[in-house]
């Protein structure tokens, strides 16, 4: 297993900075498990029907605790990937280990825009390889980044056995959408710019797909005592099995947000950082997620991924619980998504 410690944390702090927007961090009224609302009803007191509206602490029978979000949304290319592709190119680029051929990776979605982007900042050839299936619009977005885009089979594992196979021959540098130390450790900066930003920060709740985030999030969050708490889809559980089966295994996808949170395998760093005692993992229903979705753009006009409000599920579905006066984050980590269901 490559391990992935704070000391690789840090030094990713110092490559990335100037090169990645700095995390916006937003105040927003505390969010309630909608099975303890006194009415029953979805909407809270008087049976409103605003989405997500939270129920005032003292009708729960508890003090309130403070929430913030992370808006790493707004990150480059739309969400937190740019930090890990930023920190592995330039990691190569310092040990000298950046080919003529540049950089390659079979992915179509947040990994493979921020591939491309981080490519282009340092004037390196992308090249991304993409089912004949995906998406045009993804497509052009990743060519408008200057990426060479080569379309190859019909299902993703044709394309990343195309990349492979690119890679030995030209000598690319193959990349990878989580499971790397350097992009974990990338992805890791978030935590150090938040704990900063916010003082006496208790617990960072995050979404968990292959697990490269949460890798490195907790890694940087259990230096500064804070607690992460680890949120997956009920049917996109590869970290949930994982603990179960005490290594990763393979895990069938099946959820709203697969198409940022379906992996199939979670990283050994990922499974390593849920085994230490300051991490909580639970999963949260479909539902829940879309139903947080469209509180986030009803309430607070954010239009985010399904993936960004798994993670804010897992307070509204009751799974982690608050303290009085604890001070909690929750990352939004990315928005490429059609906006179009929610209005």
């Amino acid at each position: 297993m490559q391990t992935l410690s704070y000391s690789d944390v840090k030094a990713a702090v110092e490559r990335v900075a100037d090169h990645v927007r700095p995390v916006a961090i937003a105040p927003a009224e505390p969010v309630y498990p909608r099975d303890l609302r006194s009415d029953g009803e979805a909407g809270g007191p008087g049976g409103t029907d605003a989405p997500g509206a939270p129920e005032a602490p003292e009708a729960l029978g508890a003090p309130g605790y403070e929430l913030f979000l992370a808006l790493e949304f707004l990150q480059h290319t739309g969400s937190f990937k740019a930090r890990g592709a930023r920190n592995f190119l330039q990691a190569h680029r310092e040990a000298g280990t950046l080919s003529e051929a540049g950089v390659t990776i079979a992915s179509g979605g947040n990994a493979g825009l921020a591939c491309a982007w981080a490519a282009g900042q340092q004037g390196v050839r992308a090249t991304v390889f993409l089912p004949e299936t995906a998406p045009k619009v993804k497509v052009e977005r990743l060519r408008g980044y200057g990426a060479d885009v080569r379309l190859v089979g019909s299902e993703y594992a044709e394309a990343l056995a195309a990349c492979e196979a690119f890679a030995a021959e030209s000598g690319a540098l193959a990349s990878h959408a989580y499971d790397h130390p350097l992009i974990a450790a990338g992805a890791g900066t978030l935590l150090e710019e938040t704990h900063r930003r916010i003082p006496g920060l208790d617990t960072v709740v995050v979404s968990v797909g292959g697990g490269g985030l949460f890798a490195g999030v907790a890694t940087a969050a259990r230096e500064h005592g804070i607690r992460t708490v680890a949120v997956e889809p009920e049917n996109c559980r590869a970290l949930d099995a994982a603990l179960a089966a005490g290594a990763p295994v393979d895990v069938t996808v099946e959820s709203v947000a697969a198409d940022s949170l379906g992996a199939r395998r979670v990283s050994a760093a990922a499974l390593h950082a849920a085994a230490q005692d300051d991490v909580r993992t639970l999963l949260v229903p479909d539902a829940e997620i879309v139903r947080v979705r469209r509180a986030l753009w009803a309430d607070h006009r954010l239009v985010v991924e399904h993936a960004a409000a798994t993670a804010l599920a897992g307070l509204t579905a009751g799974g982690y619980r608050p303290g009085p006066g604890e001070k909690v984050c929750v990352v939004l980590c990315g928005a490429n998504t059609d906006p179009t269901d929610l209005v």
